[in-house]
């Protein structure tokens, strides 16, 4: 079944993979403000590449700044 897999095949899988688990590290290791981290987690996983993609190009503008103090 998986060895009609060709290397276009699985490129797509990895970038999908990808826009599903890389948004939810980056989001998990920043912090928001108010309820926005629980938004995106909603986004991400209920509609997993759309949400990963917005979340890629509106969420990461929406972190808070970490100061050094």
């Amino acid at each position: 079944m998986y060895s009609s897999l060709g290397p276009m095949e699985i490129f797509i899988i990895f970038i999908l993979i990808f826009l599903w688990i890389f948004p939810l590290i980056d989001m998990v290791r920043n912090e928001f403000e108010g309820n926005n981290k629980l938004i995106w987690v909603l986004a991400i996983l209920l509609v997993p590449f759309l949400g990963g993609i917005l979340y890629l190009l509106i969420g990461r503008k929406q972190r808070k700044v970490k100061s050094d103090n």
